[in-house]
């Protein structure tokens, strides 16, 4: 699947996945139920590789920055 975003719709997504990272961290250090943690952890890991995937230079960005 390819997603085709604008730089502002990037942006925003960035903003938002950030924010749940943030509230998803905050979550996982007050939860003490163990299997509970672990679900938290495996989704922090997933939204963190989603994250560097939408941070990654766009060809569109490549060639806005080359020319």
């Amino acid at each position: 699947m390819e997603l085709i975003l604008s730089s502002t719709e990037r942006e925003f997504l960035l903003e938002v996945l950030e924010e749940h990272h943030r509230a998803l961290l905050r979550e996982l250090s007050r939860t003490k139920h163990h299997e509970f943690k672990h679900v938290l952890k495996n989704k922090e890991k997933l939204l963190e590789a989603i994250i560097n995937k939408v941070e990654q230079p766009q060809p569109a960005d490549v060639m806005l920055r080359s020319a």
